[in-house]
């Protein structure tokens, strides 16, 4: 008994001398007793608690977005507004970085830029450093931002230079110029001179024409017979997104005439009665502007746009999925058919700014950075992104008489 007594005595001594150094080390009082009784095993994975993931509304599907890389390949079944949507951007914004407009065709491997700085190409060929080329042939995947980037100039410029809009399309082997002067023909393996061009055979009125080939644009075509591009588009009665194709006839000269003729008058307005329907319309455009305080010049601008759009009638269809007074397109962000076939808020979509009901998915008129100062028919187009801009200032005139009337 004694000798049990004296072994009950040290351990208990060895216990306390335990409780001593752990509290000399910091261990709390209160998990003693789980230090000095039996070893507990702990869980191997402990719960961790998962951070929130950020989503995005994209036309009543809730998606999670990812952060915007600084360019983004086309994957097969991409659209324009699906990739937009997936990085949390504008559909309108990626449209513009890229130089494209609603209906041009993206396509599997064509590199998009995702912000408004330079998007690094693809695979590096060379140093991107600018290069002092004449001209550039387009390969699969080009943009004309991505040439304007790799040439270090401005998509404006490459534009100009061409005889382009940012509505235009561009397709592998065709010759795009990156300066003022005439770009020369790609060079294949072994370079013949060509010869000067026959004068273009006239027809039947007497105006020279020319056939096109492959790799020919209008400002190409220009260039090789003396005139300019405008002159071209007018001759040929040709808007200035136009694409021409192969085996075309382009006259290059006006027929001889036995007077000189008058210079080109500007396009004349166009004028309209509007019936009921349409006068219903244009009334409630008018009564959104006023309810949001926009200025006479907005109220006219949306209502050219709608006598454009749709001839100022609220349309359940129209080109792919436009809907309708402003034709706006579920697939590219501006809302679910039935609101967009809601009149009174497609029109403040189209106004946009702080009221608008789609927010920061779509762009409205009071979103352009300077809409005020900008020409009637290029703030409409600004919103728009039509392949016909200039339609929308043939109806100024009267919009504004609209307003007078039914405002």
């Amino acid at each position: 008994m004694r000798q049990h007594a004296q072994r009950q005595h040290a351990a208990a001594s060895r216990n306390a001398a335990r409780r001593t150094t752990y509290l000399q080390i910091g261990v709390p009082a209160a998990v003693l007793g789980a230090l000095t009784g039996p070893l507990a095993v702990a869980p191997a994975v402990a719960d961790t608690p998962v951070a929130p993931v950020e989503r995005s509304q994209t036309l009543g599907r809730v998606v999670p977005l990812q952060t915007a890389p600084a360019s983004y390949v086309v994957q097969p079944g991409d659209t324009v507004a699906s990739i937009a949507g997936r990085f949390g951007l504008r559909t309108v914004d990626v449209l513009t970085w890229n130089g494209l407009g609603w209906r041009s065709v993206i396509y599997p491997g064509q590199t998009l830029a995702l912000s408004g700085a330079a998007a690094p190409t693809a695979a590096p060929v060379s140093t991107p450093a600018p290069v002092a080329a004449a001209s550039h042939v387009v390969v699969a995947g080009d943009t004309v931002f991505g040439i304007a980037q790799r040439y270090g100039l401005t998509v404006d410029a490459v534009l100009a230079a061409n005889g382009l809009t940012r509505a235009s399309v561009i397709y592998p082997g065709q010759s795009i110029a990156l300066s003022g002067a005439p770009a020369p023909v790609a060079a294949a393996a072994p370079v013949t001179v060509p010869a000067p061009a026959p004068a273009p055979a006239p027809t039947a009125t007497g105006a020279p024409v020319h056939t096109v080939v492959t790799g020919d644009t209008l400002f190409g075509i220009a260039q090789k017979y003396g005139t300019s591009t405008a002159a071209l588009l007018t001759l040929n009665g040709l808007a200035a997104g136009a694409i021409i194709y192969p085996g075309q006839s382009i006259a290059v000269a006006a027929a001889p005439a036995p007077a000189a003729a008058a210079p080109a008058a500007a396009p004349a307005q166009s004028f309209a009665a509007l019936d009921a329907e349409q006068a219903g319309n244009a009334a409630l455009i008018i009564g959104v502007g006023r309810q949001l305080g926009v200025s006479d010049q907005a109220i006219a601008i949306a209502l050219a746009t709608a006598m454009v759009e749709s001839s100022m009638r609220n349309l359940a269809w129209g080109d792919r999925d436009s809907l309708g007074l402003f034709q706006q397109r579920p697939s590219t962000g501006w809302g679910l058919p039935e609101q967009i076939l809601d009149a009174d808020r497609s029109t403040r979509v189209f106004f946009g700014g702080a009221a608008d009901p789609n927010g920061q998915t779509t762009r409205g008129l009071l979103d352009i950075p300077g809409w005020e100062s900008m020409r009637f028919t290029d703030a409409a187009q600004a919103v728009q992104i039509s392949a016909y801009p200039e339609k929308y200032g043939l109806w100024e005139t009267q919009a504004y008489q609209w307003l007078s009337t039914y405002g």
